[in-house]
């Protein structure tokens, strides 16, 4: 396995409850908490209904999260494409790039919830076909052409960016969820993949035949596609022990899937819990599970599975939710950061390694004790003849008072 990058995906899922001034604040200091951590991606989506999920424009949240981190890279996860004139979201890409000091990624969607196409008056029939078209358009407007073109929902006429992005080649990044529609097209452009539908059991039971819809539509349009740029999303929550991450997330869990996958969006197939450990063991603990609820070393664990079955991937993303308060949420992400992220890249090994080195060698390393114990020894003999040589000096030096005194009178 080569080394896996790491991230968090904030759709965002809060509760309907809190202060939407204070949850965004808080969400900003997540996103700095995560740079401080080492986190290689944040991305946040774009959503206009639905009550749970409340970021309208993920390049504000993000330019005014790059003004609060440092390194990690900042993703739009994802940009609903049918909802905005292409040109418009290549400007504010490029002001995104140029404000985070050229740390953004852009990820591109047809738009998750129904509602939001409805309250727009799209045809969801026609999303997945202006997504596709929007990002060729975008994709000439990065490189400095100028555009023009007329289409049933845009037209552009001579249009060029006045600037371009900071980056030589922003990544670009498209959502898959189980049909092949988005690796299809990331097959088509050359482009990352990122996989929101592998946080179901279908969903993970489609990657590994995924990849090849992404192979065969790059080599149809002669492009290439990375496995590299596939990333992953992961449900989990993490404790010291499997108990303790289940007293944490169960009734959090239990709110997230009743209130919100089932009583909100509705999703086919779903039926409510009936109580807080029921909502854990069918989420994290039954066959097909598709969330970890445990300690670091069950994370490794699924996330080296997972990374097996499908073939192998570029990054982890994990998904951000409320399963457990604010304190214990932000100590799972502390724990993957500090136990889970070393232990799948191999950055404990040279310690591992080094140690072992020590405990077999133990027989070589006794010349070296007893060479210092030799020192000691010798020094200790030296310091004893020091003592006697030096005592008859002190004694004449002692004797020879008076008659400096006598001297001194003297000379009086």
């Amino acid at each position: 396995m080569h080394r896996l990058g790491f991230g968090a995906f904030l759709a965002p899922h809060h509760p309907i409850g809190e202060h939407p001034m204070l949850q965004f604040r808080r969400d900003l200091k997540f996103v700095q908490h995560l740079d401080e951590l080492g986190y290689d991606e944040f991305w946040c989506g774009e959503h206009h209904s639905s009550g749970w999920e409340m970021i309208a424009s993920p390049e504000m949240f993000l330019a005014a999260a790059g003004e609060h981190t440092k390194r990690i890279k900042l993703g739009t996860g994802v940009v609903s494409l049918p909802y905005h004139h292409p040109y418009n979201v290549a400007q504010r890409m490029v002001q995104l790039d140029h404000m985070t000091g050229g740390r953004a990624i852009f990820g591109s969607g047809p738009g998750a919830l129904p509602s939001d196409a409805h309250t727009l008056g799209i045809d969801p029939m026609t999303q997945r076909d202006r997504q596709d078209e929007a990002i060729g358009i975008i994709r000439r407007l990065f490189k400095g052409e100028r555009v023009t073109a007329k289409s049933d929902w845009f037209t552009l006429q001579d249009a060029a960016l006045q600037i371009l992005p900071l980056q030589e080649d922003m990544p670009f990044v498209v959502a898959s969820q189980i049909s092949p529609s988005g690796m299809t097209l990331a097959g088509k452009y050359g482009i990352g993949i990122i996989s929101i539908g592998s946080m179901s059991e279908d969903g993970l039971l489609a990657l590994p035949t995924q990849w090849g819809f992404a192979e065969d539509a790059a080599k149809k349009h002669g492009q290439t596609v990375d496995r590299r740029n596939w990333r992953v999303l992961f449900n989990w929550h993490i404790a010291e022990t499997r108990e303790k991450a289940r007293e944490e997330a169960k009734h959090g869990l239990l709110r997230w899937h009743n209130e919100y996958i089932v009583g909100t969006l509705q999703r086919p197939g779903t039926e409510p819990f009936s109580s807080p450990d029921e909502a854990v063991d069918k989420t994290a603990f039954s066959e097909g599970s598709a969330a970890t609820i445990g300690t670091p070393d069950d994370l490794v664990k699924t996330i080296k599975s997972v990374y097996e079955k499908s073939g192998g991937f570029g990054t982890v993303i994990g998904f951000v939710h409320d399963w457990a308060n604010p304190e214990n949420t932000l100590r799972s992400w502390d724990m993957v950061a500090r136990y889970v992220v070393p232990e799948i890249n191999g950055y404990l090994k040279g310690l591992r390694t080094s140690q072992k080195f020590v405990i077999d060698n133990r027989a070589v390393f006794q010349r070296a004790n007893q060479a210092i114990m030799a020192k000691i020894m010798e020094n200790e003999a030296a310091a004893q003849a020091l003592k006697v040589t030096k005592a008859p000096r002190f004694a004449a030096a002692s004797a020879s008072v008076p008659d400096l005194e006598k001297a001194n009178q003297r000379s009086k």
